[in-house]
């Protein structure tokens, strides 16, 4: 039986990517995962429903229920909480994991995207957040991750897309204010955020996945990075904006050509990560978030 055996476990976006991995990895474990994401017809760009992924998470040794839910729409999102609390008898774990991105300049962001990206990237964290509260302080160990970036406040990472920028500052300000917040509850609240880009549906519709590729890492390193976080004591580890392969060396992983999806290839970082975070492998600043 693993750490994770029983936890009962919400996920928004997790249809995909980093949150279908992190869903994949608590799985493993025997976890019971909800997926919270609209897509229920596969999309010509984006591989992967929200019932592919619930077969995959029972695949991985978890139980998964997929409730196809709009994150804008607060009564959607009332009504899928209060479904995965029935469903698995409480909630112990939320990853705010979905998201929306334009990495457009200013003149170049169309209103209905920027109404987009606040409405699932700061709203809907908000929103779920909230309504997972009542249920996570009668929680085992009750933990709110968010995929969200450092708060670090550099030009260089609002210039080229502001709209985006503010929006995923935006998830973090969430953290910082709720894990002060909800210390005394002892729900743990912490963002974690990757060093390099993550090869996913997203970046390779934002940049061409083909260039782009093989300079990422995989998923995997998220969802390893995020069991770390979610099996810590959540009354004492709150208020932490974690870097994946930092987090994953401070824990005496030493390998990570594993995660690699080319070990031949340079690796490219991430937006947001400060400049004093340390290199674990090699990184090169390739992408231009306006480009």
């Amino acid at each position: 039986m693993g750490t994770f055996s029983g936890k009962r476990v919400i996920i928004s976006g997790g249809s995909r990517g980093i949150g279908l991995a992190i869903g994949k990895r608590l799985a493993a474990d025997g976890a019971c995962i909800a997926i919270l994401a609209k897509t229920t017809e596969p999309h010509p760009k984006l591989p992967g429903t929200i019932f592919t992924a619930a077969e995959e998470i029972e695949a991985a040794g978890g139980r998964a229920l997929p409730i196809v839910t709009d994150i804008r729409e607060e009564a959607q999102v009332k009504a899928a909480v209060a479904q995965a609390a029935d469903e698995f008898g409480g909630l112990d774990i939320l990853i705010n994991n979905a998201s929306a991105i334009s990495l457009t300049p200013t003149a170049k962001t169309e209103m209905k995207r920027f109404d987009l990206m606040f409405a699932v990237n700061v709203r809907g964290t908000f929103m779920l957040s909230k309504e997972c509260l009542a249920h996570l302080v009668k929680g085992g160990n009750p933990h709110i991750l968010s995929i969200s970036p450092p708060l670090d406040m550099q030009p260089k990472w609002f210039a080229p897309s502001v709209a985006y920028t503010i929006s995923k500052f935006g998830m973090s300000q969430c953290v910082l204010g709720m894990a002060k917040e909800l210390k005394t509850k002892g729900i743990g609240v912490n963002a974690l955020w990757p060093h390099s880009v993550i090869a996913t549906a997203a970046i390779s519709n934002v940049v061409a996945g083909s260039i782009a590729f093989p300079h990422c890492r995989k998923p995997e390193i998220m969802a390893d990075a995020a069991a770390v976080i979610l099996g810590k004591d959540a009354g004492e580890f709150t208020g932490n904006f974690c870097i994946d392969d930092v987090l994953l060396s401070s824990e005496g992983v030493t390998d990570f050509s594993g995660y690699r999806m080319d070990p031949e290839k340079s690796l490219w970082s991430d937006f947001f990560v400060p400049d004093d975070i340390p290199e674990v492998e090699p990184l090169v600043m390739a992408m231009n978030p306006g480009g």
